[in-house]
């Protein structure tokens, strides 16, 4: 036995008509506004994150802040957005009204320099050059000492004071 249009509705077996806003409504579920054009198959490569702005969360918690336990379901499904992101929102709004509601910047976060760092590269770099050149003077001074040794010329010994150290 065939069921008619009639016949399912009687006994209950056609679902009922969808009141607006609810989920499978095409404007938010992505689907074409035209039943007859054929759906897009094409997928995005790379998933967009989406961003709200500071303005926006603060609508959505004053209107869930009026409104009662059914009426939270409803904004959330008109709006799109899970009850986790209210639960975020607040704790964010409690921290701080404007600043703990804007958007932050995701990943890591850049290593802040010292001011110094340069300054310790330049002295780095200049006792490098300095210890050379003192090297090169210790061994000119050595082979002046063996020349003297060989010629038999006597030097008179250098005393070092305490700032030579």
């Amino acid at each position: 036995m065939a069921f008619t249009g009639s016949m399912k509705k009687e006994m209950g077996l056609v679902s009922p008509e969808r009141s607006e806003g609810e989920r499978s409504e095409p404007s938010r579920s992505g689907g074409e506004t035209n039943p007859m054009a054929p759906a897009d198959p094409e997928v995005d490569s790379k998933a967009k994150r989406r961003k709200f702005s500071a303005a926006y969360k603060r609508r959505v918690l004053d209107e869930a802040d009026k409104g009662g336990s059914g009426s939270i379901a409803g904004l959330l499904r008109r709006e799109g957005l899970y009850s986790s992101h209210l639960n975020t929102w607040r704790k964010q709004r409690e921290s701080g009204e404007l600043a703990g509601l804007e958007p932050r910047k995701r990943g890591k976060k850049p290593i802040m320099q010292n001011p110094l760092t340069s300054e310790v590269n330049r002295l780095t770099g200049e006792n490098q050059r300095l210890q050379k050149r003192l090297k090169q003077a210790e061994i000119i001074i050595d082979v002046q000492k063996k020349l003297c040794d060989l010629l038999g010329l006597t030097v008179p010994p250098i005393k070092m004071s305490d700032s030579d150290e």
